[in-house]
This record gives C-alpha cells, sequence and structure tokens, in this order.
C-alpha cells in the first residue's frame, strides 16, 4: 500500500461524533466504537479464516475479543477456532429469542486466551430465523460490546435476511471483503443502494478489503469510481486455507509466514486495537 493508501485507512478508524461519547463512561469496553463488521461482496472471500485470525490477534493484544457468527443458515466459525458447534436451539438463537437468557452461558470460550465466540447452531432449522428484527440483534449486539473490549462479526450478505441489514446499521465501522471478480464491485453498489433505501447509513462500509489475491489482471479502478475505498490486500495463502481447514489458525505458530498477508494483518489488528 502506498502512502495515500495508508491515510484512507487511518481515516476510516477516526471517532464518528462526540455526542456518541454521551454514557461512554458506563461502558465496560475500552473501546468506544468496538462493533466490527466484515460482509463479503462475491464468490471466493474466505471471512472466517480472515476473521478468526484477527481475533486471535486481537486477542493476544490483550483485548477481550469476541466473535460473532451470523451465518444462521451456514455457520462455520466454530471450526476455524476449534470449538465444539453449539447443540440444537443453542448459542445466537436462543440469546435471540429472549432477554431473559444469559448470554454468557451461550457465548462458547476458545482455546485461546481471551478469545470468544457467538455461534448458530448448524441442527438449528433456517425457518426458525425468519421472525426476528432489528431489535433482537441491536439488543444482542449491543449487549456484547458491554461485555468485550472487541466484536468481530461475520455478516452474511443476503439483504432480505435481518441478519444482514441489521449488523450494517449496529456496526460501528464495517468492512467489504472482495476478490478479484467483476460482479464485486456491482453487488456492493447494489447492497449499498438497498441499505440507504431503507434508511440505513452506508458510509461505514465502503471500505473494501481484498482478499485471497492471485495477481490476476483486474481493473481496481472500478472501486474508485463507484466510491469505494480499498484499504488492505491480502494475497492468497494456500497454507492459510490448509490450515484453516484442519481447524488451526494462520497466525499461530506457522514458522514460514506469508510476509505480505501477516503485514496486512497486522496493519488491521493495530488500527482496530488502538482506534
Amino acid at each position: 500500500m502506498d502512502r495515500r493508501s495508508t491515510e484512507v485507512v487511518d481515516g476510516i478508524f477516526s471517532k464518528i461524533s462526540s455526542k456518541d461519547l454521551i454514557g461512554a463512561e458506563l461502558l465496560e469496553s475500552k473501546l468506544i466504537y468496538n462493533l466490527i463488521g466484515f460482509m463479503p461482496a462475491c464468490d471466493g472471500v474466505d471471512n472466517a479464516m480472515l476473521i478468526s485470525n484477527l481475533g486471535y490477534l486481537l486477542a493476544q493484544k490483550g483485548l477481550n475479543t469476541c466473535i460473532v457468527d451470523l451465518k444462521v443458515f451456514y455457520p462455520n466459525l466454530y471450526h476455524y477456532v476449534d470449538c465444539a458447534p453449539p447443540k440444537k436451539s443453542s448459542g445466537l438463537i436462543k440469546v435471540l429469542k429472549s432477554d431473559k437468557v444469559d448470554i454468557r452461558e451461550e457465548i462458547q470460550t476458545t482455546k485461546y486466551d481471551r478469545l470468544f465466540l457467538l455461534s448458530p447452531s448448524p441442527q438449528d432449522l433456517m425457518e426458525e430465523y425468519f421472525d426476528f428484527d432489528f431489535e433482537h440483534l441491536e439488543r444482542v449486539l449491543g449487549t456484547l460490546k458491554q461485555i468485550f473490549d472487541i466484536v468481530l462479526i461475520d455478516i452474511p450478505n443476503i439483504p432480505p435476511l435481518e441478519f444482514c441489514l441489521g449488523a450494517m446499521k449496529s456496526c460501528h465501522i464495517g468492512f467489504f471483503t472482495a476478490t478479484e471478480r467483476m460482479d464485486a464491485s456491482i453487488n456492493m453498489a447494489k447492497l449499498l443502494d438497498f441499505a440507504s433505501s431503507v434508511g440505513i447509513s452506508t458510509a461505514k462500509f465502503t471500505n473494501v478489503i481484498m482478499m485471497n489475491l492471485q495477481n490476476i489482471d483486474y481493473d481496481f479502478d472500478v472501486f474508485k469510481e463507484m466510491g469505494l475505498n480499498i484499504v488492505m490486500a491480502f494475497p492468497y495463502v494456500k497454507d492459510g486455507i490448509a490450515r484453516a481447514n484442519k481447524g488451526k489458525l494462520y497466525v499461530k505458530d506457522n514458522a514460514l509466514f506469508n510476509r505480505q498477508f501477516m503485514k496486512e494483518m497486522q496493519r488491521l489488528v493495530k488500527q482496530l486495537a488502538e482506534q
């Protein structure tokens, strides 16, 4: 990344507004703007690998970190952090259904210090998630915001699903993740237009993390033309995929790291940990 790109990255982590600081002293978390969302713009993006490795590194910085898997139809983050999947009707769906449930009992501890997971059960029925609205999700994310220093949210790109737009509405900082595919920029523009049409602020989701880059001849200027900013660029790392398939983290205990991947990951960790 050049100097200008670095300045863009720094800019997106600036504070949102002074009025949002009201009541901040009541919060337990170290970071005020700590709900961070990641949404895939196209196929070929491995958000789970990005979020699991990022979560581990943030936890190593001393931040109590919770990963939230909102892919209610196909959860997979439990595998990436080597946890057993939640039992049917437990985990995310249980805390969504009732504000009487102690959310701490549904959050899974991982084998990594300070890293936690709130996930749906892969055994839950799809139709069980159709009756939730924004208020249910806002309540859960608001509670997590107070408990943890930072919350990383894997958001499904399914606009009709409340978890998609509801998460966009609740996040303080948001990223699209994309690969070198023609439909990536179009998909982002369509979703942002749709979110805006229903009254959801989209400014926080105009930043893009490029994933699994393979040096394909690709016109990256199209992002700029559509008002989107590329803020990080991760190369494709075969060993990262292989480790993820075994429930292992690429950034942990690896003798041969891809330098560019680690450089970008550390930049992202630094910005999120210090914003």
